[in-house]
């Protein structure tokens, strides 16, 4: 009689597949729980105590670890050699194993859970039995997820070799993850000599950036419930590899801002950000900010949408609308455009400290890792460099384009007044060309008069300013630390210009 394993923490379809095997002339081994699950579904079984003869001890910490179980699971069924020893140690061999693992995880993601109550879920005798199985693919079937149980007994019945390899692939895949998930928890090293990040496949995409691009999303097995991994969609077409990009960039920026705001995001640069008393006011000042790129954009807000912002949001093609909320009307309004991502994300809690996050960029052959830039500056933290101080107004502008000018590619110039982008220059090799693109936009703007402009680095010579100064800019905010900064001054001065340093650079690469 053929033998099979069965340990698992999570229960979910136990019982018929436990049924199945026995009906297919298995001998069932099992422990602990799902032992006694299984006594008590009738389904006939023999405790690991029995086979091995000896109890399970320490709590339930060792139960399978032993040469009873581990020698019938290892030995090669082609070599004489080995079916000869443990015949002679009169020890049975197991043809399946049928182990999920402690709920580790799950458990560390709880609030409030202790670090020793997160030790006791660190699985040992699994995974060992696990990949056990899974080294001898070629004759033992290691089922880790009951996802498969249907698809096993199906493939018992037929010996389909290629099932049980790609099946023990996944145990390895899932072991790997799983012990990746305890090393990051014990690590207390911001930066340790080995990083192992581990991810868990959401969806595969139609295609990359291009069609010719083979694309699949994968998410954090817990992602941060302000990160796009987290968001839902409510409606409209599956998100594409260049939304998941967009989206994300959109949710940081609108993440950034406690007041009514609307963020409108266009190849991971914002085309318009709006502040208002009300998410509509925002909304009207985001679209207004450049109503031509917006065109086919990605529009974060951070306000519950109501109807009337609803109404002209709908007058216009976008691909993905998100928010923390729509009012029902709002919603069955969006929702009349059937190709429309409309989503629901969760925002920062702005009471609270920012979290010193990682963020990761895949490089050819590697990995770069780095903190999130959370920072954000205040009133406080700005230093007046130039004769005129700038006025409470245009400091409050000032703020607000130095949170912009975070989320634009470098090299990065942005244009504000109000709550409210004018121009934003991104991306260009040289600064000043970021600079006359961001003006060339904000002059079409009737409430351009004391407009502010924001670096997100410092001016390596005083041409920038000098433009600047030339197209009505009154007051400038940028990181400083150039060895030409008096250069900068110097031409702030000349034309009347209020010009504050943060000492901060805030580069988007």
């Amino acid at each position: 009689m053929k033998r099979a394993l069965l340990s698992v923490s999570d229960k979910h379809g136990l019982v018929e597949f436990a049924q199945g095997l026995v009906e297919r002339g298995f001998e069932i081994i099992s422990t602990g729980g799902t032992h006694d699950q299984l006594v008590g579904a009738g389904v006939p079984v023999t405790s690991v105590a029995d086979v091995t003869g000896f109890p399970e001890m320490l709590d339930g910490r060792v139960k399978t670890l032993h040469p009873r179980i581990h020698a019938g699971i290892l030995a090669r069924r082609e070599s004489a050699e080995h079916m000869a020893a443990i015949a002679a140690a009169n020890i049975e061999p197991i043809d399946v194993v049928c182990v999920n693992l402690y709920p580790f995880a799950e458990t560390i993601h709880q609030e409030g859970v202790a670090r020793a109550d997160a030790i006791e879920q660190i699985d040992i005798g699994g995974p060992s039995a696990l990949r056990a199985a899974a080294k001898n693919a070629s004759s033992v079937w290691a089922v880790v997820d009951p996802d498969d149980y249907a698809a096993v007994l199906a493939g018992i019945d037929t010996d389909d070799v290629a099932l049980r390899s790609r099946l023990a692939a996944k145990v390895f895949r899932v072991t790997a993850a799983y012990d990746a998930q305890i090393a990051a928890y014990l690590t207390g090293e911001e930066f340790p000599d080995t990083f192992t990040p581990t991810y868990v496949k959401q969806q595969d995409m139609r295609y990359g950036e291009n069609s010719h691009q083979a694309a699949a999303f994968y998410a954090e097995p817990y992602p941060a419930a302000t990160s796009i991994a987290a968001a839902h969609q409510l409606h409209g077409k599956e998100l594409s590899f260049n939304n998941m990009k967009d989206a994300d960039a959109a949710l940081r920026t609108v993440n950034e801002f406690d007041v009514p705001t609307v963020v409108a995001m266009k190849h991971m640069n914002p085309c318009g950000i709006g502040q208002g008393d009300n998410i509509e006011e925002a909304w009207d000042k985001a679209f207004a900010a450049d109503s031509t790129s917006i065109f086919g954009g990605i529009i974060a807000l951070n306000r519950t949408v109501d109807l009337a912002t609803a109404t002209k949001m709908h007058a216009l093609f976008l691909e993905i609308i998100m928010a923390p909320g729509y009012d029902d009307d709002a919603l069955a309004m969006l929702a009349q455009k059937k190709n429309l991502r409309i989503l629901t994300v969760t925002l920062t809690d702005h009471s609270q400290p920012r979290a010193r996050e990682p963020e990761t960029v895949s490089v050819s052959g590697g990995l770069l890792v780095q903190e999130v830039d959370n920072q954000v500056e205040g009133a406080n933290d700005l230093t007046v460099v130039t004769k005129l101080a700038p006025t409470p107004e245009q400091v409050r502008a000032l703020l607000f384009a130095q949170i912009a000018v975070k989320h634009v590619k470098s090299n990065a110039i942005v244009v504000a007044k109000d709550g409210q982008t004018l121009g934003i220059g991104a991306g260009q090799m040289n600064r000043i060309g970021s600079a006359e693109i961001a003006l060339a936009a904000a002059l079409t703007h009737h409430n351009f008069a004391g407009a502010v402009l924001a670096s997100d680095a410092f001016f390596p010579m005083g041409d920038t300013v000098e433009y600047a100064a030339q197209h009505g800019i009154r007051a400038i905010i940028q990181p400083g630390g150039s060895i030409r900064d008096q250069e900068s001054i110097d031409m702030a001065d000349e034309y009347g210009i209020a010009m504050v340093t943060t000492g901060v650079r805030h580069f988007r690469h």
